[in-house]
């Protein structure tokens, strides 16, 4: 079982007359809202710090972008870059999970990244343009990759991270307080198989996917040959720390000139995998580079994790 790449790939390039976004464009949120396609996407120019654009698409495939960012860097926590946009409609509104990379570390210790920290942050909009920050999961540790669910569970909102090596999971009353306490590890590498291609790390991708058997959860991981590659899992509705399945299996690897080569070798990445009539459309970073879409019907994703 394959994701199938869209042959009009990659669907967005780099604007090589855009300073903030004229080297790589990449890892997209997409969400399908009023009959419009919306995505946020990282992009990186001239000085190499990580921007957030906006772009929409009557279908799509083909985008008109705006001109200037949506989020950007602000203060120290973030100066280096915001990166990896999630975007997910949640209670009439619109949460953006992102990751901030700054010369400032909050927390205690040594800093996690060159000289610095990153912040699993979250943001809020109600027009899907401007967007207020809410604050961040946790501080002081390597944390990312982290998405909210789109509806809240037994009451309380929850959320994916990733405590490298492994995805855990968080709950909330409110987006803004993360208990340590509500905090718990759901699945890690398999390490006990060198061969997987998931032994080293393990994150995920874009917002959980609710299916009648379970929440459908597309995510990412590598090996020792550090190459990037895409899976599935099915987590119980009513708490997801119980793994329904979880196929050894990869559904999706770099196989293009611009998967394989890029800026950074050997790159799927994904955050984005709207479901719209019945099938999930996978929108990926290509060699930290440009942006790629791959699609499969839901009904066959399901299958493959409940029967492979």
């Amino acid at each position: 079982m394959k994701l199938q790449r869209h042959p009009a790939n990659p669907i967005l390039l780099p604007d090589p007359s855009s300073p903030w976004e004229s080297t790589n464009v990449f890892n997209p949120a997409v969400i399908f809202h009023n009959g419009l396609w919306h995505m946020w996407y990282r992009a990186q120019g001239l000085d190499w710090v990580s921007r957030i654009g906006y772009a929409v698409s009557k279908d799509g495939i083909q985008w008109h972008r705006l001109r200037q960012p949506v989020l950007e860097p602000m203060d120290g926590t973030d100066s280096r870059g915001v990166e990896d946009p999630r975007v997910v409609e949640l209670d009439g509104r619109f949460y953006m999970t992102y990751t901030a990379y700054g010369r400032d570390f909050l927390g205690e210790g040594e800093p996690t990244h060159d000289g610095g920290g990153i912040l699993p942050m979250i943001a809020v909009s109600d027009n899907l343009i401007t967007w207020e920050r809410i604050g961040s999961i946790v501080v002081g540790e390597d944390n990312k990759d982290h998405v909210l669910f789109p509806r809240k569970i037994n009451g309380r909102y929850a959320a994916l991270h990733r405590r490298w090596p492994n995805v855990w999971i968080a709950y909330s009353d409110d987006l803004r307080t993360w208990a340590e306490a509500d905090m718990q590890k759901m699945y890690e590498p398999r390490q006990d198989d060198p061969t997987a291609w998931d032994s080293k790390s393990v994150g995920s991708n874009g917002v959980p996917i609710e299916t009648e058997h379970g929440w459908l959860l597309l995510n990412h991981g590598y090996n020792d040959d550090h190459i990037y590659k895409f899976g599935i899992c099915l987590a119980d509705l009513d708490d997801p720390t119980q793994m329904i399945a979880r196929p050894k299996t990869a559904v999706f690897e770099p196989q293009e000139l611009w998967e394989i080569r890029g800026d950074v070798p050997n790159v799927v990445f994904s955050c984005a995998n709207p479901v719209v009539n019945g099938t999930v459309y996978v929108y990926y970073g290509g060699g930290d580079h440009v942006i790629g879409l791959a699609t499969c019907p839901l009904s066959q994703l399901l299958d493959f994790a409940l029967h492979s």
